[in-house]
């Protein structure tokens, strides 16, 4: 195999995929600076966000995974030289973003009673209540920016999001750190303060994103083409049919580690705490395979709107060696900073929380040693899930990931955690072997499939 043929789109592979990247990680940093900052209060406060951050996931993990459908249609016109048709996406896109981010809000916030029929602990569930509120109610905006920010991913100009997330984080991070701890004139909120910074910086990506568009010469037709003209429904139904079945595969992944914070929470505050240090720190390095996964729609799609399907393969394939590298890197990192890592979310001047704060991290660091393997794993399926949403192929990829974390792995996790009492690291075990089925199925399809499109056009 010539390798050089795929290693020489690295170079632009970055190039794209890094604005992405910054911004995923500036967003999932300024969860890392959440989690630290409460974690400061008491591994219960640290739990509790936990908890609550299991709800809005689920939720979020719909809105994103619709507005996922928008980069390949807008990639696809945009390889046919097709602005119009770009938009009326752009219009009925934000249209359903808009009822879509209000819907979730309500629905999230209506399922507030669920908390305490969970099994929880007390302490962890009353601090839960305010914060999910507030995080709730956040979903709006969030999956409004999300149609600005796919639209721009589409035609291939991923720095706007990225400087709006930028922006946001840090409306996020100074908001949180005077409301969470009371500095100057602000009250003292605790994690409550966190949830309002969350959704202060949401509000203010959008309003940046917007003014961006509006003020960029490339991007204005789009912004003064919002009118009840635009509105057709053929491509609003294009955008539900690629959107719910790719909300489905983001919703049975979030919901995989949603029920591994669940099942930590009845194993305890500790384990939970625990789980939220090592589920953080994976979501650091996971920014990389989601970038580098638009980054594979955006591609993929143009290929399709040309019909350039060895093109389209090429470029796919030099995406998946790409992230297999990276997170390679990644897994040696985690295997060998397992045991450092877990300290900077905890107080340990606090001595009458010492042995909780030592049984956290002694917990965590197991699981980072877990989580070291899944690197891998994870970060191929998602790049492989991108690939195959620019080739509009969403709903066999989404019964894929169902059985892969429904199916295979999610019963793997209860019965090492529970059954054989492993605990936490049982369950995550169960992760790693559910996102190991995801990888390898998902290979199998792109390859079936792309093989094809080349057979049937030579």
């Amino acid at each position: 195999m010539n390798f050089k043929q795929y290693t020489r789109e690295f170079r632009y592979n970055i190039k794209l995929a890094s604005p992405v990247i910054v911004g995923l990680i500036g967003h999932t940093m300024v969860q890392l600076v959440d989690n630290i900052m409460v974690g400061q209060l008491g591994t219960a406060e640290l739990a509790a966000v936990s908890l609550g951050n299991s709800f809005v996931f689920v939720a979020m993990s719909l809105g994103i995974g619709f507005s996922t459908a928008i980069t390949p249609l807008v990639a696809q016109a945009d390889g046919s030289n097709d602005p119009d048709r770009n938009k009326s996406i752009f219009f009925n896109s934000l249209l359903l973003c808009v009822l879509l981010g209000l819907f979730l809000s309500l629905a999230v916030w209506s399922a507030k009673p669920l908390l305490y029929m969970m099994g929880q602990p007390d302490v962890v569930v009353d601090l839960a209540s305010p914060y999910l509120f507030w995080v709730s109610m956040s979903l709006f905006p969030l999956v409004t920016f999300q149609a600005f920010k796919q639209f721009c991913d589409g035609l291939s100009f991923t720095r706007p999001s990225m400087y709006a997330t930028l922006t946001g984080n840090i409306v996020n991070v100074v908001l949180n750190y005077f409301l969470i701890f009371g500095i100057a004139f602000f009250p003292k909120m605790g994690v409550e303060g966190a949830a309002i910074g969350t959704i202060a910086s949401r509000f203010t990506m959008v309003a940046f994103i917007f003014i961006y568009m509006w003020k960029t010469p490339r991007f204005r037709e789009f912004i003064t083409a919002i009118n009840a003209s635009r509105f057709q429904s053929v491509f609003l139904k294009r955008i539900i049919q690629l959107g719910f079945p790719s909300a489905m595969q983001m919703f049975f992944e979030v919901g995989f580690f949603t029920a591994a914070i669940w099942m930590s929470g009845m194993l305890g505050k500790n384990p939970q705490a625990a789980n939220q240090i090592a589920l953080n720190l994976s979501s650091i390095t996971y920014m990389f395979a989601m970038g580098l996964g638009v980054v594979a729609m955006i591609r993929v799609g143009n290929q399709l709107g040309r019909r350039d399907f060895l093109e389209l393969r090429r470029v796919a394939l030099s995406l998946f060696f790409l992230i297999l590298l990276l997170d390679m890197v990644f897994c040696v990192f985690f295997l060998l900073f397992n045991g450092i890592l877990p300290w900077i979310y905890l107080d340990t001047g606090n001595a009458a929380d010492l042995e909780n704060v030592l049984e956290v991290v002694g917990l965590a660091a197991s699981l980072l040693v877990v989580s070291g393997f899944f690197q891998i794993s994870d970060g191929i399926q998602a790049v492989i899930l991108g690939a195959l949403r620019g080739l509009q192929d969403v709903n066999i990829p989404a019964g894929i990931v169902f059985f892969a974390y429904g199916i295979f792995g999610l019963p793997i996790s209860v019965y090492l955690g529970f059954t054989l009492h492993w605990g936490v690291v049982g369950l995550w075990i169960g992760l790693l072997s559910g996102l190991t089925a995801s990888a390898v199925l998902l290979l199998w399809r792109f390859q079936y499939l792309t093989k094809k499109m080349i057979l049937h056009n030579t």
